[in-house]
């Protein structure tokens, strides 16, 4: 608590307390340079000062990933001079640049970096795009830069408004985060000028030689389809239906992605071989009783690249990148990294997702099939593996919505993400948001439900003898 209130103070004073820079003008430009080896290029330009106690020696950064993009060329310099770059002794995925003389207090510089993205080579996995499409996601590909090293210290955080232009070329359909300004055209080439602003911190860019067909998916819902051949709009209006059934799932558990509603895009990948570098979940067999390779990826809060090369998509399959949309990207950190049972919290918002795609039968099956991966009765052992562990993680919100209704979790839910939207939270924040809907000691029930070996006979009951199952998942208040 200590911490969290220095953290606010500081961040709210006007005054340096420690060592830092703000960033006080940004523009990014993406050009695409089609061929037979088409090409990537981003450049970023940064005009930067000295807001804090002392002088600097060196920028940390964060730069896109080699794992996931192969780089042709890479540069960085500083007011024109090449500077040289080398991995963060601390954190080895970071960038260290260091300056060639000192960077005094008040004192501005130009920072220019540079990058060049190319196919990986046959039998290299990573980052794909085609001669006439390709899409940057919502992380991994920008530049990143981050806080000065220290106590107190500031940095990295972008201006309240910023630049990006996409220059693509004509023909190409075009979108990207932030707002569009205007576009120009210089000869066969188009560039999108486009606004962003704070909510805009990740920009994304989705572009290519596409058919767009505009869908009204009614409740408001635009749905734009961006396919790479002219598709029957008919056909897709049933998975474009099942799409809403999502997102108004999604809506009611964790609350809007936006104030008013906005539209959602469905694109066909660039190529499929590298559109999907997301891995299998170890919650995956949860899911679905044949785990196979991803079919969908999330380029940004409202754009899902699918696989269109077996007919119409399976959005099913896309459940875990449209719960992604609602709780990714920063928004909430801790959806992605916590222990048991929230650890499995992911993999619970898939499923609201797939049950509303595929209907009520598939959240019966799915208990079903967690239920067969933990042990009965005097089997159950006290010291449970991973896997066991993971299934139960995972049932616990199945039984904490069963318990206290549905609507009362959708609210407790709702309630802890929007307190603790972009600061992560854990399992006290969890129990906290519970225990204010509920008036109960929510606590003693994870404490029942984790601790013990095994379900609770009852539970299980409910869900394995067929007979004796109730429809009891649109329960609204406790008995």
């Amino acid at each position: 608590m200590f911490l969290t209130t220095v953290s606010f103070w500081v961040s709210s004073c006007a005054v340096a307390l420690g060592p830092g820079y703000a960033i006080e003008s940004q523009e990014i430009r993406v050009q695409f340079v089609a061929g037979s080896d088409p090409r990537i290029r981003v450049d970023a330009d940064y005009q930067l000062r000295n807001i804090g106690t002392k002088p600097l020696s060196a920028l940390e950064l964060r730069l896109p990933g080699r794992r996931s993009f192969k780089l042709a060329t890479a540069q960085a310099t500083w007011d024109g001079a090449a500077l040289a770059e080398e991995s963060s002794p601390l954190l080895p995925r970071n960038t260290v640049l260091s300056l060639p003389q000192r960077w005094n207090v008040s004192d501005r510089h130009a920072l220019h970096l540079s990058a060049e993205f190319q196919n990986p080579k046959a039998g290299e996995t990573g980052f794909r795009f085609a001669s006439d499409a390709f899409f940057l996601p919502s992380e991994g590909w920008a530049p990143e830069l981050l806080p000065s090293q220290g106590l107190f210290s500031t940095g990295g955080a972008p201006p309240k408004q910023w630049r990006m232009q996409v220059r693509v070329p004509e023909g190409f359909l075009v979108h990207t985060s932030g707002r569009a300004s205007k576009a120009s055209r210089s000869g066969r080439e188009i560039t999108l000028h486009s606004l962003q602003r704070a909510e805009d911190r990740y920009p994304f860019v989705v572009t290519g030689r596409y058919k767009e067909t505009a869908l009204d998916a009614g409740n408001g819902t635009k749905v734009f389809l961006w396919t790479r051949a002219q598709e029957n709009s008919a056909s897709f209006h049933e998975p474009v239906e099942a799409l809403v059934r999502a997102v108004q799932e999604y809506d009611a558990a964790f609350g809007t992605r936006s104030a008013k509603a906005e539209p959602f895009w469905i694109v066909e990948c660039p190529v499929v071989a590298g559109c999907f570098n997301s891995q299998e979940s170890a919650y995956a067999n949860l899911l679905n009783a044949e785990p196979g390779a991803a079919s969908s990826e999330l380029a940004s809060l409202d754009t899902l690249l699918i696989d269109f090369t077996g007919g119409q998509p399976k959005l099913a399959a896309a459940a875990p990148a449209l719960a992604a949309s609602w709780l990714g990207y920063g928004r909430n950190p801790g959806f992605y990294e916590q222990q048991p049972p929230l650890s499995a919290l992911p993999a619970f918002a898939s499923a609201l997702g797939q049950e509303a795609i595929e209907g009520p039968a598939s959240r019966t099956e799915t208990i079903r099939r967690a239920l067969r991966m933990i042990p009965k009765g005097d089997v159950a052992r006290k010291q449970e593996d991973p896997a066991v562990l993971r299934a139960k993680s995972f049932l616990f919100f199945y039984a904490l919505q069963e318990r206290y209704g549905r609507e009362t979790f959708r609210r407790a839910i709702r309630h802890m993400l929007s307190a603790r939207q972009g600061s992560g939270f854990d399992l006290d924040d969890f129990i906290a948001a519970f225990e204010e809907e509920t008036h109960q000691n929510i606590a003693e029930f994870i404490r029942l439900w984790m601790k013990r070996p095994g379900v609770p006979d009852d539970f299980r009951a409910r869900y394995e003898n067929v007979s004796a199952f109730t429809a009891i998942t649109s329960k609204e208040t406790m008995p």
